[in-house]
C-alpha cells in the first residue's frame, strides 16, 4: 500500500494490518541496531523460545490440531461450553444464530481488557472461582444472559443500541461481583466503552440496521461482502475498526479522527502525516480473530488470516521478556507503572508484533508445518498467549506480566 497522502488516506492506511507490520518493523529495525531506549533484543533467544512455545502446544494440543485464537476458547473453560448450553434456546435459523453470536462476542471482547490480579469471579451454578480473562468472558457471558443487553424482554439474547447506551456501572458492577473487596480495573471505563458501543450503533445504520440497531447486524453488513462464500479477515477487521472505531477514548486524533488504539514512538518517523504514529488495534483484531468462527459456522470461509496480525498484549510481549528475547535496558522498565501510551509500552507492544511473526516462522519451520496448516491465529492460541501465561506463573505470584501496566479496561 501506498504512503498515505492526505488525511483521510492516511486514517485508512492506519487501520490496516499492512500499517501495524510496516511500524512494528521500523522498531524492530532500531532494536537491531541497538538504538532503541527501553529494550534490547536478543535474537539467539528466539529459538529456546520456539521451543518452549511448541512444548506448551504440545502439552494442549498434543495432536496439533489447535483452534483458532477466540474469545470462544474462554466460554468452554474447565471443559464446560456455556455458549453450547445458551444456544440450544436459540432460533434455529442459521443467520439469527450467527446474529447472536457476534451480539455476544463483541461485547465480551470489549470487556476483556486486564481486570487485575486481586478481581475473581464465582460463576452462578458451578461455583467455579475465575480470574483474568476466563472470569471476565464468563461474567460477560452472564450479563448477555440476563437480558441486560438488550431492550426486548422478549428476545433476551441479543444486544442492541438502546440497552447499550442505557446500560449503567451499577449493573456492571453487580454482574461482574465488583466491589472494594473484588475490585475489577477499569469498570468505569468498562462500562462507557459499552455505553459509546450503542451510540456508534445508532451512528452506523448501514452496518448495524436501521431499525432497532444491534451488533449482530455486523454479521449481515460482512455476509454482504463474501464472494462464492469467502471473505477476507481484512474486510472482516476493516469492518469492525469502520464501526466502531469511535467507541475508543480519545488518545491520538488525525484530522479530527480518533484513531484509537495508536501510539508515538520515535522509531516511527516517516514523511507523511502518519510520522511517529504506530498502530496496534489490539481488541479489534482480538475481535476479528473472535468473528471468524460465527462466519465459519454460518458457511462464510474467511481466508488469509496471516494478513492479520500477532495482538500486541501483555502474554505475548511478557513472553518474550520471561525468555529474554527482549531485555529491559534500564531499572524502570520494570520497576515503574506505565500508563498505555508510554513509550516503554509502545516500544514493548510494537517489537511484540514483529517479533511473535518471526517467532511464528521458527515454530512452523520446528513443526514442519507452512503458513496455512498453522496461521497465525493458532500459533496465538496454541501457542504464544498461553507459553506466556505459563511463563508468567513460573516467574510470579499471580502470573502478572513482567511490565506493571496502568489500565483503563479499554487497552489491554
Amino acid at each position: 500500500m501506498a504512503p498515505p497522502e492526505d488525511a483521510a488516506a492516511a486514517v485508512a492506511w492506519l487501520r490496516t494490518p499492512q500499517a501495524i507490520r510496516a511500524r512494528a518493523g521500523l522498531v524492530l529495525a532500531a532494536a537491531e541496531r541497538d538504538a532503541l531506549t527501553h529494550f534490547a533484543l536478543d535474537e539467539e533467544r528466539l529459538d529456546p523460545a520456539a521451543d518452549y512455545v511448541i512444548e506448551t502446544i504440545r502439552t494442549s494440543y498434543p495432536d496439533l490440531d489447535i483452534p483458532y485464537h477466540s474469545r470462544w476458547r474462554h466460554f468452554a473453560v474447565g471443559g464446560h461450553d456455556r455458549w453450547a448450553a445458551l444456544a440450544a434456546g436459540l432460533d434455529s435459523d442459521r443467520d439469527e444464530a450467527a446474529r447472536a453470536r457476534f451480539d455476544l462476542v463483541v461485547t465480551s471482547v470489549l470487556l476483556d481488557a486486564g481486570a487485575g490480579e486481586a478481581w475473581r469471579y464465582a460463576e452462578p451454578g458451578s461455583g467455579a472461582v475465575l480470574a483474568r480473562s476466563e472470569g471476565l468472558a464468563i461474567a460477560s457471558l452472564e450479563l448477555f444472559r440476563s437480558g441486560a443487553l438488550s431492550a426486548d424482554p422478549a428476545r433476551p439474547l441479543r444486544a442492541d443500541a438502546a440497552a447499550l447506551v442505557a446500560l449503567d456501572e451499577r449493573t456492571l458492577s453487580e454482574v461482574f461481583q465488583a466491589s472494594p473487596e473484588n475490585p475489577l480495573v477499569g469498570l468505569g471505563g468498562r462500562c462507557r466503552l459499552l455505553n459509546r458501543l450503542g451510540e456508534a450503533l445508532l451512528a452506523r445504520p448501514a452496518i448495524f440496521g436501521a431499525t432497532a440497531p444491534r451488533i449482530g447486524g455486523l454479521f449481515d453488513h460482512l455476509a454482504r461482502q463474501a464472494k462464492d462464500g469467502r471473505l477476507p479477515a481484512t474486510k472482516v477487521l476493516a469492518a469492525v475498526l469502520e464501526g466502531l472505531g469511535e467507541i475508543w477514548p480519545g488518545r491520538i486524533e488525525l484530522a479530527g479522527v480518533n484513531l484509537g488504539d495508536v501510539g508515538r514512538h520515535p522509531a516511527a518517523a516517516s514523511d507523511d502525516l502518519t510520522s511517529g504514529l504506530v498502530p496496534f488495534h489490539k481488541l479489534s483484531q482480538w475481535l476479528a480473530y473472535s468473528l471468524i468462527e460465527p462466519l465459519e459456522d454460518a458457511g462464510i470461509s474467511v481466508a488469509g488470516l496471516d494478513q492479520l496480525t500477532a495482538l500486541a498484549e501483555y502474554r505475548n510481549g511478557g513472553l518474550l521478556i520471561d525468555l529474554g528475547v527482549l531485555r529491559p535496558k534500564h531499572a524502570a522498565v520494570l520497576g515503574a507503572a506505565h500508563e498505555g501510551s508510554s513509550e516503554v509500552v509502545v516500544e514493548w507492544r510494537a517489537l511484540t508484533v514483529a517479533l511473535i511473526d518471526r517467532l511464528a516462522a521458527r515454530i512452523r519451520a520446528k513443526l514442519g508445518f507452512s503458513a496455512e496448516e498453522l496461521p497465525l491465529a493458532k500459533v496465538l492460541e496454541g501457542g504464544t498467549w498461553a507459553a506466556g501465561r505459563r511463563i508468567a506463573g513460573e516467574k510470579r505470584p499471580g502470573g502478572g506480566p513482567p511490565l506493571r501496566l496502568v489500565s483503563d479496561g479499554t487497552l489491554f
